[in-house]
C-alpha cells in the first residue's frame, strides 16, 4: 500500500490512500486535517510534524512524495546540489530528474545526513528494485546520489561504492511507413501537420521540435540547426523537401516572429507537453492502438532510413547520439535484413508436397 503526498495549497498537503476504515481512522488522529468534499480528498496541515504523524501512522517506506514536495528541512542540501549542477552545465531535464531522486532518497532515510552510509543507500536501491523500478531508473538514482555524496558532499567520511545494475534490451516501438502517413493524414490543423511530419521527417526529439527557430531552417541547403541538444551538443539534421513544402504554406497562414511553432503567447515556443498532446489525438483518430508516444516517430524515422539502406554512422549523426551502440539498436529492429533470411520451414515446404 501506498500513501502519495503532495501539495494542496499554501498551508494544506492532499493525502491519498486506499480506501479501508482503519486509515480513516489513523488521518483523523492528525491534527489540522480535513475532508475535501469537492476533491474528494483528505488534507494534513503543510508542516513537519504532520508529515512526520503520517510516517508514523503508515510507515515510511509507504510514503511517496509527489515530486514538486520538498520538505523544508532539505531545502539547503538540494539547492546546494542544484547550483553545483548549474555551475557544471547539467541540462533542466537532468537536474529535476536528479533531484527528485535525492528528495526520495531523504523521505525514505531518516538519518542524519553525516550518518548515512551505503548500506542505507542500497537499502533504498533494493526498495526500488522490488517496486519493478527499471534498470534506467535505479542508475540514473544512483548517479543522482553518487553526485551528493561525491561531489557536493566530498568532505564526508563515506566511500560511495554502488554497482550499476546491468541494462535491459528493450527494443523501441516503430511505427510502419504506413502508420506513420496515416497519422499524418488524421491531423486536420495546418501547424500541428507541419509540426509532426517536421519531427518524422528529421527524427528530432520532441524537446528539440518545441524550441526550433525561424533562421535554424536552412532551406538552401535543406537542413535543420539544433541548438543545445541533448548532452548541450550542438547538430544539423536534414530537411525534407516535403516538411520544407508545408513549412511554407504554415509560414504563409500562421506568420511566425521569433519561434518556429510558438505558443499561446507568441513570445514563448510550442510546450513539449501540447506537442505528446497532438500527437496523442493523431494516432489515436489513425487507428493505431499500441502503446505509441511523439518519441516513436524519433525511432521510426532511424529505422526507415536503415531500412533504406542509409549507413549507420550517417544516421548517428542525424541523430546526434555520442555513441554508436546507442543507434546500433536500430539494426534490431529494421525489417531490412530479415527479409532476406528465408525460414528453413519455408524451404522444406518448397521441396516437398504435404498432405
Amino acid at each position: 500500500m501506498a500513501v502519495f503526498i503532495n501539495n494542496y495549497s499554501d498551508l494544506l498537503l492532499s493525502v491519498k490512500f486506499p480506501y479501508s476504515l482503519e486509515n480513516i481512522d489513523k488521518i483523523k488522529t492528525i491534527n489540522g486535517r480535513k475532508w475535501i468534499q469537492s476533491d474528494k480528498i483528505w488534507c494534513i496541515p503543510n508542516n513537519k510534524e504532520s508529515v512526520n504523524n503520517l510516517k508514523k501512522l503508515f510507515g515510511k517506506d509507504k510514503l511517496v512524495f509527489i515530486d514538486n514536495l520538498m520538505e523544508d528541512y532539505n531545502e539547503e542540501i538540494l539547492a546546494s546540489v542544484k547550483n553545483q549542477l548549474n555551475l557544471r552545465n547539467y541540462s533542466t531535464k537532468t537536474i529535476k530528474a536528479y533531484l527528485n531522486h535525492i528528495k526520495r532518497f531523504f523521505q525514505f532515510c531518516s538519518k542524519d545526513f553525516k550518518e548515512i552510509n551505503n548500506d542505507d543507500v542500497k537499502s533504498y536501491l533494493l526498495k526500488h528494485i522490488d517496486d519493478g523500478k527499471s534498470s534506467v531508473y535505479i542508475d540514473q538514482a544512483i548517479s543522482a546520489l553518487g553526485f551528493l555524496f561525491k561531489e557536493v558532499y566530498n568532505t564526508i567520511d563515506f566511500k560511495f561504492d554502488i554497482k550499476r545494475p546491468k541494462r535491459e534490451r528493450k527494443l523501441p516501438n516503430i511505427l510502419s511507413k504506413e502508420d506513420v502517413a496515416n497519422i499524418i493524414l488524421a491531423i486536420d490543423n495546418l501547424k500541428h501537420r507541419a509540426l509532426i511530419m517536421l519531427i518524422y521527417s528529421a527524427g528530432l526529439r520532441v524537446s528539440e521540435a518545441a524550441k526550433i527557430k525561424i533562421e535554424d531552417i536552412d532551406s538552401k541547403r535543406n537542413l535543420i540547426y539544433i541548438r543545445s541538444a541533448k548532452g548541450k551538443k550542438d547538430r544539423y539534421t536534414i530537411l525534407s523537401k516535403a516538411a520544407l513544402e508545408i513549412l511554407k504554406q504554415y509560414f504563409k497562414k500562421y506568420k511566425p516572429t521569433i519561434w518556429l511553432f510558438e505558443g499561446q503567447n507568441r513570445e514563448d515556443h510550442i510546450t513539449e507537453r501540447t506537442i505528446q498532446r497532438i500527437f496523442e489525438n493523431a494516432a489515436f483518430k489513425a487507428g493505431i492502438r499500441k502503446k505509441v508516444t511523439v518519441h516513436t516517430l524519433r525511432h521510426s524515422f532511424a529505422t526507415h532510413l536503415l531500412e533504406n539502406g542509409i549507413d549507420l554512422r550517417y544516421i548517428q549523426e542525424l541523430l546526434g547520439h555520442e555513441s554508436s551502440t546507442t543507434t546500433e539498436i536500430y539494426t534490431h529492429v529494421s525489417e531490412k535484413d530479415f527479409s532476406r533470411i528465408q525460414s528453413p520451414l519455408d524451404r522444406i515446404m518448397s521441396d516437398r508436397v504435404f498432405l
